[in-house]
């Protein structure tokens, strides 16, 4: 019997799981911007001492791990299970990361959605039981996600207004069974929407329809509404995309009362920084939710948000092939830490 199921798509949980340590990895752009403070590492080497920018994805989410385990206080392979994904073709920046390190991993595939399906994942694995001290890790890179999926750096190819500037960033949560910090209280699961849109510089409102469904089932699946949560926060929309999510909520007549914010454009200041449309890729929600996020929770700043990571399901090929860019987004309800 599903006891802790809510509605279609989510679940509550008796025995929320706590976020005792984050840590965060920036990239230079990242450090610059208005959180630099909130993050462990900032860097200004884009290839973090590495000979590609792929291997300085590996590195950053490395790094992660290890700040992680470091204020945690205890060793690498004390961790029970890691749940990881990224960007890059096959997910090499997460399997290289934890190869020989003989951690237990399960790799994902969520996008830019990333760091909320490994947290809902990783907050059902320890509420049930199955391992305590699971870290959830995302990571990407600028030029990694740039060379892969749209052009080569070197052609200096113009950028659209709806554009968005991948992160260069990583982060980590890990989440135990007891302990002092941010508790997860329960998940949307999201479902793959599809808005027919297929211009690959214009991804937040692509992923907007997504970020809309889920928020809508949630609130009817949990019998809430926006005045519930402090924050909604969604992964990395940019202004384009928040603007677009706005509209279709209010289209719907579902009140977000200013609730709303985007971490694509809390990460970077978008005046000042020429980033576009704001922030994108899985680096972007996760050093904003394990570095500024997480640290209001704690801090008591923040009472209980809905943390909404959003994804651009698409490639290379599905993009040169035509075809339109599908969204998916997952809800996570973390409440205060002093709550």
């Amino acid at each position: 019997m599903t006891e802790q199921a809510r509605g279609k798509q989510s679940f509550l949980l008796s025995q929320p799981p706590v976020i005792t340590h984050w840590a965060s990895v920036a990239g230079k752009k990242e450090s610059e911007g208005p959180l630099k403070e909130y993050f462990d590492i900032r860097s200004s080497d884009t290839y973090f001492g590495e000979k590609t920018w792929e291997q300085a994805e590996k590195k950053m989410q490395r790094m992660a791990l290890e700040t992680l385990a470091k204020k945690a206080g205890i060793a690498l392979n004390d961790i029970s299970l890691v749940y990881s994904g990224d960007l890059l073709n096959q997910c090499i920046g997460s399997s290289f990361t934890l190869r020989n390190t003989g951690i237990p991993h399960l790799g994902l595939y969520g996008a830019c959605s990333t760091m909320a399906e490994s947290l809902l994942l990783g907050a059902m694995t320890v509420a049930g039981g199955f391992f305590d001290r699971v870290a959830a890790i995302t990571s990407s890179h600028f030029a990694s996600s740039e060379r892969q999926y749209r052009f080569p750096l070197g052609y200096g190819g113009q950028r659209t207004p709806t554009a968005q500037w991948t992160v260069t960033g990583s982060g980590t949560a890990l989440l135990c069974r007891g302990g002092h910090g941010p508790k997860i209280l329960g998940c949307t699961v999201g479902t793959v929407t599809d808005f027919g849109l297929k211009d690959a510089n214009n991804m937040g409102c692509a992923m907007a329809p997504a970020a809309l469904a889920t928020i809508r089932a949630h609130f009817e699946d949990f019998g809430t509404t926006a005045e519930d949560y402090d924050l909604i926060v969604t992964g990395d929309l940019g202004q384009t995309g928040k603007d677009m999510l706005l509209t279709l909520a209010q289209r719907e007549g579902i009140p977000l009362g200013g609730k709303l914010a985007d971490c694509g454009t809390l990460v970077f200041d978008l005046p000042e920084q020429d980033v576009h449309s704001g922030g994108s890729g899985c680096g972007c929600s996760a050093i904003t939710l394990c570095g500024y996020l997480l640290d209001k929770l704690n801090r008591g700043k923040l009472k209980k948000i809905l943390f909404c990571g959003t994804g651009a399901l698409l490639s290379p090929t599905s993009t040169q092939q035509g075809l339109p860019i599908s969204g998916v987004c997952h809800a996570v309800i973390i409440s205060g830490g002093r709550n």
